[in-house]
């Protein structure tokens, strides 16, 4: 393909990851508040007014905006934009991986919804049900059409999964007899475990703990709360599953091959 093609496709990859993170911007706020998720269409959270197409423009449209409503001038959350971006950066990374294949987009599609399922659990401490336990069999499905990881290192996935939280929730009442994580973060390891087996879902839990642990012991100090900080964990096993499939394999090779040299 001729550089100038070349650069319009990535172009193009990276623009349409921002629409849907548009869409998830969508999701992100109407979800937890039981909204519907397509009526009626975008418009300012401070006046109402609905959203003109050409002032629905991922990034770019915020920017010429200044981050306010073109009407009321109300501001608008810089968030929205970089939940777009942080999407596009996502989507044009799966084609770098990928290239233009199932892979890339099944793979898209999985870190797409764990970014909304990460800022729902960020600003609401849950992760919806109707987006993990409905995941659980489409991921595993969808799995299925690429070459990794096999049928039952999938269903092995979903298992180990959902039980090692699950014996892990289950200890820490059994300890302290209070809850210290959530059926959401146990369903959301499940749903991880059946797209990417079980080998990404122990590299996810062992990513996800360490930048738990060093983002978590920065903010209880920062608090002064101790250890009665609550921190949810969906994001830290967002970024661990995401971490394995741009890395996993080579951060694998890395400390098992490079470690024993």
């Amino acid at each position: 393909m001729p550089l100038e093609g070349l650069w319009i496709t990535h172009a193009w990859v990276f623009f349409i990851g921002t629409c849907v993170g548009s869409f998830l911007n969508v999701v992100i706020y109407r979800l937890p508040a039981g909204l519907s998720l397509v009526h009626p269409g975008s418009r300012c959270p401070h006046c109402e007014t609905p959203v003109r197409f050409y002032d629905n423009v991922p990034v770019f449209s915020w920017l010429i905006l200044r981050g306010r409503c073109r009407v009321c001038k109300a501001p608008i959350s810089v968030r929205y934009p970089l939940v777009e971006l942080l999407t596009g950066l996502l989507a044009w990374g799966c084609f770098l991986k990928f290239g233009l294949s199932w892979a890339c987009l099944l793979s898209f599609l999985f870190i797409a919804t764990l970014v909304a399922i990460t800022f729902i659990d960020l600003d609401h401490r849950i992760i919806p049900d109707v987006i993990s336990l409905p995941g659980i069999p489409i991921f595993f499905l969808a799995g299925l059409l690429l070459p990794v990881p096999s049928f039952w290192d999938a269903v092995i996935g979903i298992v180990v999964g959902g039980g090692s939280l699950l014996s892990v929730a289950w200890g820490y009442y059994l300890l302290t007899k209070r809850e210290g994580m959530g059926g959401g973060d146990i369903k959301l390891l499940a749903m991880m475990g059946g797209f990417i087996g079980w080998q990404g879902v122990l590299f996810t839990i062992f990513a996800a703990s360490a930048a738990g642990t060093l983002v978590g012991v920065g903010a209880m100090l920062k608090a002064g709360k101790g250890m009665r900080l609550a921190i949810p964990f969906g994001p830290f096993l967002a970024f661990g599953a995401t971490l394995y499939l741009f890395y996993g394999e080579r951060v694998i090779d890395w400390y098992l091959h490079g470690f024993a040299a």
